[in-house]
């Protein structure tokens, strides 16, 4: 495959540096889905592109101007509806930095602080043929993440920006739940990672786990 200028992509110079590959286990689970036992950062890989805008997408040519468009219309209803959600402005900016965090409402459902959107992540998914998925992307503490937690990377054999597969399309028992309002324990608890979220929801992730 031919060198891709990707001098537009967002640059990703805080994470895994000196790896061999990309491994995202253990400890540095961000804490999706923590009730269900479901983390994002382990299962498929898939090739990743990433904007800080639309214009920056369709710029770049790595994907089809359509594909920008779809992918980043996803992004902006998936920022909406499930962007992390904190009590208080504090507990974001610990995770997020100081000043990258806003209020939001929502009818019957009380006050909260999210992250600012920074832009959106392509998927490029593999199966059954090449077709693409896009969501939100935040900037944590520690790098970049997905609306679902999932956290950008690079494949140190190939050179490129990968991410999960769910960290683009969750299973349908995680996107459909209702995203709980995190606290500053409940971050504190997990290590304070970026793209910390919980769920309430219970069942089984019919999908692979990688690691």
């Amino acid at each position: 495959m031919s060198t891709r200028k990707r001098s537009t992509s967002l640059q990703l110079t805080t994470m895994l540096a000196g790896a061999a590959s990309l491994t995202l286990a253990g400890c540095d689970d961000p804490g999706v889905g923590a009730q269900a036992g479901w983390d994002p950062n382990r299962g498929e890989q898939v090739e990743a592109f990433s904007y800080k805008s639309l214009e920056e997408c369709k710029a770049a040519k790595e994907v089809s101007d359509q594909q920008c468009d779809t992918s980043w219309a996803a992004a902006q209803k998936d920022d909406a509806k499930n962007a992390p959600r904190y009590d208080a402005r504090a507990s974001c900016e610990d995770v997020y930095g100081a000043g990258n965090c806003v209020p939001r409402s929502e009818a019957g459902g009380g006050s909260f602080f999210t992250p600012l959107l920074a832009g959106f992540v392509i998927g490029r998914m593999l199966d059954g043929g090449n077709y693409y998925r896009g969501t939100g992307l935040y900037r944590g503490n520690d790098g970049y993440y997905s609306t679902w937690g999932g956290r950008l990377g690079r494949d140190y054999g190939t050179g490129r920006t990968v991410i999960t597969r769910d960290s683009i399309d969750p299973p349908d028992t995680i996107r459909n739940a209702p995203p709980k309002v995190q606290t500053r324990t409940s971050v504190v608890s997990r290590g304070g990672f970026g793209g910390g979220r919980s769920y309430a929801y219970s069942g089984s992730h019919k999908g692979g786990f990688g690691g």
